[in-house]
């Protein structure tokens, strides 16, 4: 059974839940809900953006957008869009809060997008009420130069704020941007442009506010400077929602409803209720957490032999940063980006099914039947769990990957060469030259294999080890090893022509072609980690070239990769070789010069 099949079995099958585990369902709905709102609002502050960037032209150009700006964000759909999306976005953001089996999972880029973004309320209070809050309760028309009158004139300590308001909203919707797309495919060729737009747009906004800021300012000198009001010129429209000049706003007759004192007013209960708000959450979570304590009932066990108890409901990834053992987690525990991800011992149907989110990526990294993200996995009974990543994983690692990386047994083709007598090439020549010749002649047959659509699997000393169809098939990496094998003799041909005056003696070389079952994966320990191949095909591989040296051939290739190949090599010698390891004897074919091996047929 597939690992793909077993999870649709999960994901459809009914399965009895914890009251106090996860609801799988109501995970991926706010989860989606959370993002929704989020791009809704990016939107809004984009659009906000843009029309202060309209500053740098004119007040007219300003006023324009303005116009555009408030017909469709203040019509009464997008009234209710916005501020339902705004209200859902900040209860999702105390629910996270709340939920956070440990602090320490959270990530520093997480940090600062929560600190942006809880800093918001208090920036931003006096701005909504002095804005739409003053349009809706005093039902006036706000201009853009009645806002900068007073933000540039008559509270210029609130325009700074403003200002850095703008900055902080802009960067906290980025970061939420960047933890959503940084996962997806594409994003990586997208960045540059994505990060020029991203810092283009507010630095264009906040010069256009600063430019009409300025033109106020010149505005209001240049009225003051006249003696009497009675004969200056209107410069602009001025309707503001404060009922005086010492305050920057004038009504004319008409008697607001709303002083300044009572909005301001207002605003400060908005500030004081995100506090408590804030306060709440994080008291509430306390409480949830003292009493979780209480009731640790569920053991992990950890593939180093650690052993800790935990309360039901944490999380695998949240168990683990509580008791101080690295767990790597690009997203922050989102359940985004498969970093976390942990092997099951046992039967992972006994655990709670996973979520469709979750299902998602790991059917996006190939994970096997037996893998689940530990953000998202809240064991319901005692577990044995492999860490699969190191603790300082990226995101690459949780990018879409093939499900051979997890471990398959697989059909290829494995081709190793090595130079002839470069150990004696070497003792009479400067480190520096061997290191030249060595990494032109790499340069060469690197090319020619990945020309034939190999894969470079390591270079050891002046020998390489190629694999050829581990996605193709054995047949299509059988042509392609063979394909390789006659590139690359063309190839040291012409490196050997070109180096003619720096060699005393042509470089030589010698290849083995193999093709049988080995088992593929990611293998190794931090930085040397990588994608290769081990078994009986790559030893004998690896024999064959050791042969050619004996038979002064440059190539000796098995029959069964000319089986596989489906190429005619009857016109070249066939020995039958007894390979140690092997019981019995391995039929191949030499080649005194790969150069002519006949065309091996289509490789794609």
């Amino acid at each position: 059974m597939t690992g793909n099949r077993l999870y649709q079995m999960q994901a459809t099958e009914p399965k009895a839940l914890d009251p106090a585990g996860p609801n799988t369902r109501a995970i991926t709905y706010i989860r989606r809900v959370q993002i929704t709102s989020g791009l809704i609002l990016f939107l809004f502050v984009t659009t906000h953006l843009m029309n202060h960037s309209l500053g740098l032209w004119s007040f007219e150009w300003l006023e324009a957008g303005r116009g555009v700006f408030v017909a469709f964000w203040q019509s009464p759909p997008m009234s209710l869009v916005f501020y339902g999306a705004l209200i859902l976005h900040m209860i999702l953001a105390l629910k996270a809060v709340y939920v956070r089996d440990s602090l320490r999972s959270i990530s520093r880029t997480e940090w600062l997008q929560l600190v942006l973004g809880f800093s918001l309320p208090p920036l931003l209070a006096m701005h909504l009420m002095g804005t739409r809050g003053a349009h809706e309760l005093n039902e006036v028309v706000i201009h853009y130069i009645d806002t900068l009158r007073v933000l540039w004139h008559f509270k210029p300590t609130m325009g700074v704020l403003q200002a850095v308001a703008l900055v902080v909203v802009w960067l906290h919707g980025c970061i939420g941007l960047h933890q959503w797309f940084r996962f997806r495919r594409g994003y990586v060729q997208w960045r540059p442009y994505l990060l020029v737009f991203a810092v283009l747009l507010p630095t264009l906004a906040l010069a256009g506010y600063i430019a009409a800021g300025a033109e106020v300012l010149a505005r209001v000198q240049l009225e003051a400077a006249k003696p009497s009001p009675a004969t200056a010129p209107v410069t602009a429209p001025v309707t503001n929602p404060y009922p005086s000049d010492e305050d920057g706003y004038d009504y004319g007759p008409a008697e607001p409803r709303f002083s300044v004192a009572e909005l301001e007013a207002i605003a400060a209960n908005m500030r004081l209720g995100a506090l408590i708000l804030l306060v709440s959450a994080l008291t509430l979570r306390l409480v949830r957490r003292w009493r979780a304590q209480q009731r640790l009932g569920i053991g992990v066990r950890y593939d180093d032999g650690r052993e800790i108890r935990i309360a039901l409901g944490t999380s695998i990834l949240d168990a683990s940063r509580e008791h101080g053992i690295d767990h790597a987690s690009v997203c922050g525990g989102r359940g985004r980006c498969s970093t976390c991800r942990v092997r099951i011992a046992g039967d992972p149907a006994e655990l709670p099914p996973p979520s469709e989110a979750e299902l998602r990526v790991l059917r996006r990294v190939g994970a096997a039947p037996n893998v689940r993200l530990a953000c998202q996995l809240h064991p319901t009974s005692d577990v044995a769990v492999t860490l699969l990543l190191p603790p300082r994983a990226d995101a690459e690692a949780g990018a879409p990957r093939p499900g051979y990386l997890q471990g398959e047994e697989r059909e290829i083709a494995v081709l190793f060469a090595d130079l002839r007598d470069f150990t004696g090439f070497s003792e009479h020549r400067l480190p520096y030259d061997v290191v030249f010749v060595l990494n032109r002649y790499f340069a060469e047959m690197g090319h020619a294999i990945e020309a034939a659509g190999g894969r470079i699997d390591k270079f050891v000393g002046d020998g390489i080890m190629a694999l050829f169809g581990v996605e193709a098939g054995v047949e299509t990496g059988s042509r392609r090893a063979l394909a390789a094998a006659r590139g690359m003799a063309a190839a040291l041909d012409r490196l050997n022509q070109a180096m003619a005056q720096d060699l005393k003696e042509p470089l030589r070389i010698g290849i083995g072609i193999h093709a049988g079952p080995a088992i593929v994966g990611e293998m190794g320990y931090g930085e040397a980690r990588g994608m290769t191949a081990i078994g009986d095909t790559v030893n004998t591989a690896s024999r064959l070239e050791a042969l050619t040296k004996q038979h002064g051939a440059q190539l000796i290739v098995s029959e069964a990769t000319v089986m596989a190949a489906g190429v005619d090599l009857s016109a070249y010698p066939e020995i039958s070789l007894d390979i140690r390891g092997r019981e019995e004897p391995l039929g191949a074919r030499i080649v005194t010069t790969a150069g002519e091996l006949p065309d091996p047929g289509p490789t794609t």
